[in-house]
């Protein structure tokens, strides 16, 4: 358990760091095995330019980003590809994946392309969204690309993958660049403890989206992070437990047209979460 006075130190000192320092300083926890970054879902900024998205990006002050095709479109040419890899780096952020990426059927066509397109975007990880017959049959593809391939469970409304166990069936038995990207949100809407899904992905756990909610059964109680009953602490120290080494990406999906304070509070309070146990583990 964190105690307050831990508690209030940890914010306080990570507030004043970023108050200080450099706004794009790599918000990394490196605490026993593990190797956590704090990270964001451009889908938070969906209804804003690539321009713009990356601006925002920059304010939060952590440079690790999921691209979704909103801010670059899976028809882009590869020039256009290059030209949106070059904006995203010159601006000091870092491309730790990109999707979601649906696979509704079995098109090797249209799935060669999303891989072609991943790799032009450098992207070390895809996460996914297919369907429960064409999973297994991305192995060959991310053999072929080096490029992981991270399940995301949906929900309650998703009859392929609703929680992380139901996609760890198949995955445990394929590559091991091969895995899930656990939306913990989505996880609790299921009944599912999101803390024990953690443990049992274990290595499988590849990538990571973060929201909270008021009512961990309701989609529509979405508030900022700490505002909820998502326990983010006993997430991030089963984190440690595993030895995570991938991120944890803020996806944002309220205040669409406005998602700056509710993101910066969200950031604030998981960079809280992540010093105090950052602090508690090496005491």
């Amino acid at each position: 358990m964190v105690t307050r006075r831990q508690w209030a130190a940890s914010v306080a000192g990570t507030a004043g760091a970023l108050a200080l320092g450099n706004p794009l300083a790599a918000q990394e926890y490196k605490v026993a095995k593990a190797d956590i970054k704090l990270g964001l879902c451009s889908y938070s900024f969906r209804k804003f330019p690539r321009a713009k998205a990356i601006q925002m990006a920059q304010q939060l002050g952590t440079p690790y980003i999921n691209i979704k095709s909103f801010h670059l479109p899976l028809d882009s040419t590869p020039e256009q590809i290059e030209q949106a890899v070059k904006e995203f780096h010159d601006a000091g952020l870092i491309i730790v994946g990109g999707g979601t990426f649906r696979f509704p059927k079995w098109d090797e066509t249209e799935i060669r392309h999303a891989f072609e397109y991943a790799k032009r975007a450098q992207m070390p990880l895809m996460v996914v969204m297919p369907e429960r017959d064409i999973l297994p049959k991305l192995g060959k593809f991310v053999e072929e690309y080096n490029i992981k391939i991270a399940v995301h469970n949906h929900g309650p409304e998703d009859k392929n993958f609703p929680t992380p166990q139901s996609a760890l069936k198949i995955v445990k038995d394929m590559d091991p660049r091969c895995g899930l990207c656990i939306d913990i949100g989505h996880t609790a809407r299921t009944g599912v403890n999101v803390v024990e899904a953690v443990a049992e992905a274990g290595p499988r756990l590849l990538d990571m989206h973060t929201k909270d909610l008021k009512d961990m059964r309701v989609k529509e109680s979405q508030c900022d992070c700490g505002d909820g009953k998502m326990p983010f602490p006993a997430i991030f120290e089963q984190l440690v437990k595993i030895g995570y080494k991938g991120c944890a990406n803020l996806e944002y999906e309220i205040h669409e047209n406005d998602p700056m304070p509710g993101m910066q509070r969200s950031v604030q309070y998981m960079r809280g979460v992540m010093a105090a146990t950052q602090y508690l583990n090496k005491a």
